[in-house]
């Protein structure tokens, strides 16, 4: 029995990473299932009611007029319906905005090359939907080299020269304060890319309220892009008199939103603990062929121990004087004695 359980031990520890990736699965799984399980749970019982809701009213409008056939107005509704998928809706309060001038045409561009893809203007002709493969096929590399670009060079602004900085400059821990710049980022980044643009959606966006206000900016700038919440689509004239405007600067928002975050992902995924973490999960092979990631791993927890230790031992080591201090301390002393050399002073003060 012992050696049976002994082997186990042994084969856990022999195939670890195998069995770490394992679980991480297992895990992802039950997390969709949850997911899906919860979702069904909430939103169920609304499409059941929406759906007692629009037959109740479509049989009202067959008994009030009787001069139209079910036949037809099934036929209305499908075309009303498909016409609603390309962006054209005929509802006679929508906004008379076309969705293919050239302003709307950059906010599908930059939906479609982020692949954001709201879903609520399509291409209507052939040639426009063998010419979006083309150009979205081109397109998306070149955009995810652009933004990772755009990336690393904030990244050293943001997070690489300010972690090394403070790390230099008050000797504090750098996987410690790397987090605590994590954390400070992230919570800056929420503030200025979702609370306060969910409050300027409200104000402008008159059916909205603040959760859809917030809803529309996070799916936005997390690329998921359902499409159920598009700014702008149900203006008058009156309440937005620059409709052109205010969709290009919503375009300008989500791209630089979009840099933003991905910025703040980067910062977290650079984390000693994330770096850690990660490794847990490479194959034995990958592992060893990784030698550099490992290194740089193990060179920075060895750093933040020497830094720690530092801290303790700097108190009861000699400090050698600057140059200013030797410079004071031979005018002082000029007359009663000669030049004392950097060796003879102990903290700044003569043996």
């Amino acid at each position: 029995m012992t050696r049976g359980w002994g082997c186990c031990v042994h084969f856990a520890e022999r195939h670890q990473s195998a069995l770490n990736f394992a679980l991480l699965v297992v895990g992802y799984v039950l997390y969709l299932v949850i997911g899906a399980g919860v979702f069904s749970a909430i939103e169920l019982p609304y499409e059941q009611e929406l759906r007692r809701e629009l037959r109740a009213a479509r049989e009202e409008f067959l008994s009030n007029n009787t001069c139209v056939s079910d036949a037809r107005l099934e036929e209305l509704l499908a075309r009303a319906l498909e016409a609603n998928n390309y962006g054209v809706s005929v509802l006679g309060n929508a906004t008379t905005t076309r969705n293919w001038d050239f302003v709307s045409s950059l906010f599908f561009t930059s939906t479609v090359l982020t692949t954001t893809g709201y879903g609520h203007t399509v291409p209507l002709s052939d040639e426009g939907k063998a010419f979006c493969i083309f150009y979205s096929t081109l397109g998306i590399p070149v955009t995810l080299l652009f933004l990772s670009v755009m990336v690393q060079r904030i990244m050293v602004l943001v997070t690489r020269s300010p972690v090394s900085y403070f790390h230099r400059r008050w000797a504090v821990s750098r996987s410690r304060f790397a987090a605590i710049h994590a954390t400070f980022l992230a919570v800056v980044m929420t503030i200025l890319l979702l609370i306060i643009p969910a409050w300027i959606f409200l104000s402008v966006e008159k059916d909205w309220n603040f959760l859809e206000a917030l809803y529309f900016c996070f799916i936005s700038l997390t690329t998921i892009g359902l499409g159920d919440y598009v700014p702008g689509e149900t203006h008058s004239k009156e309440n937005n008199p620059h409709p052109q405007l205010y969709r290009l600067a919503i375009t300008a928002y989500l791209l630089v939103g979009l840099v933003c975050v991905l910025v703040v992902l980067e910062t977290c995924c650079e984390l000693p603990q994330m770096k850690r973490l990660r490794h847990r999960f490479y194959e034995e092979k990958v592992r060893d062929l990784d030698s550099e990631t490992a290194n740089i791993i193990d060179q920075d927890h060895t750093i933040d121990q020497l830094s720690e230790t530092t801290d303790h031992v700097t108190d009861h080591q000699p400090v050698i004087p600057s140059v200013s201090e030797q410079a004071a301390s031979m005018s002082k002393g000029a007359k009663s004695g000669p030049y004392m050399a950097a060796s003879a002073f102990v903290n700044g003060k003569p043996r």
